[in-house]
């Protein structure tokens, strides 16, 4: 499906772009395009020719990204996020019930084989800090919020990994799909028919991004949830 980029903006101003990533879609180009071609990158620059992307989100991962207008613009938040200065909430639902009160997760990163995941390395890995409190707990899985200190690639999925809380569908680091079957009783599936996941991809979604204006006002940018991972939480809280 053909994406409009005007229909993805949040928020707008001279200096900066916020948009709400819809998943499945790269924010750079890939080394092997997708049959569409679309990448946040390639559709910012065709909408404003000197669009630079703030920073990056996973493919499959919906959410806040900040997209800078001119080089001026950019380097104003590069250098917040190089002195850790932006916050970061991201929404995840995990496997498993687990009550997160700021708990902080502080173990070093480093990417394995061809570079596609990471894995905990205690000593060649880079410094990576996640913080993590629990939104709701609902019967089988909980709605965690995830504030990355630092931004190393797939930081949240390995350190909830870490806390034996993997977000669901995130086969990567163990994370397991959910099924209405498991969360609705007296659920009774058609004969002849197999069960879908309720989300079939990594239940993660950017929510919130709070920076500075070049002016020097400080201001918080949210994402809606985008339609799969809303109902995937209107489920869990029906039946919980």
């Amino acid at each position: 499906m053909k994406l409009n980029f005007e229909d993805l903006i949040v928020f707008e101003n001279d200096d900066y772009i916020l948009i709400n990533k819809p998943p499945r879609v790269a924010s750079l180009d890939e080394r092997t395009t997708d049959r569409t071609g679309q990448s946040i990158l390639r559709m910012a620059k065709a909408y404003h020719a000197d669009a630079q992307l703030g920073h990056r989100l996973d493919k499959e991962t919906s959410g806040i990204l900040a997209i800078a207008k001119h080089p001026e613009a950019y380097r104003h938040l590069a250098m917040q996020f190089e002195h850790r200065e932006v916050t970061k909430r991201y929404h995840a639902i995990t496997n498993g019930v687990h009550n997160f009160d700021g708990i902080s997760v502080y173990l070093p990163i480093s990417p394995i084989k061809d570079g596609t995941a990471v894995r905990i390395d205690r000593e060649k890995g880079k410094v990576a800090e996640t913080i993590f409190n629990t939104l709701q707990a609902f019967r089988t899985t909980t709605l965690v919020e995830c504030m990355p200190i630092t931004g190393r690639m797939h930081q949240i999925r390995v350190h909830l990994m870490c806390l034996k809380a993997p977000i669901v569908n995130d086969a990567t680091y163990g994370g397991k799909p959910v099924f209405l079957s498991e969360v609705k009783r007296k659920f009774n599936l058609k004969q002849g028919t197999e069960e879908l996941p309720l989300i079939n991809r990594v239940a993660l979604h950017a929510y919130s991004l709070t920076f500075t204006q070049l002016d020097g006002t400080g201001q918080t940018f949210v994402a809606p949830y985008p339609k799969d991972f809303g109902t995937l939480v209107k489920q869990l809280e029906k039946f919980s």
